[in-house]
């Protein structure tokens, strides 16, 4: 039979285990939604007057 201790510690790991995984996708589903961003276009010579 597992100590208390042990048994909390079990607990930590598996919870703190689905939150990386939770966290994992959340970001990954924010880089989805996520515009591409804009690339840099050369600017234009200003016209001369």
């Amino acid at each position: 039979m597992a100590t208390k201790d042990e048994e909390r510690a079990a607990r930590l790991k598996a919870a703190l285990r689905d939150n990386l995984r939770r966290r994992k996708a959340q970001a990954r589903s924010r880089a989805d939604d996520a515009p591409e961003p804009a690339k840099a276009q050369p600017a234009e010579p200003a016209e001369k007057s």
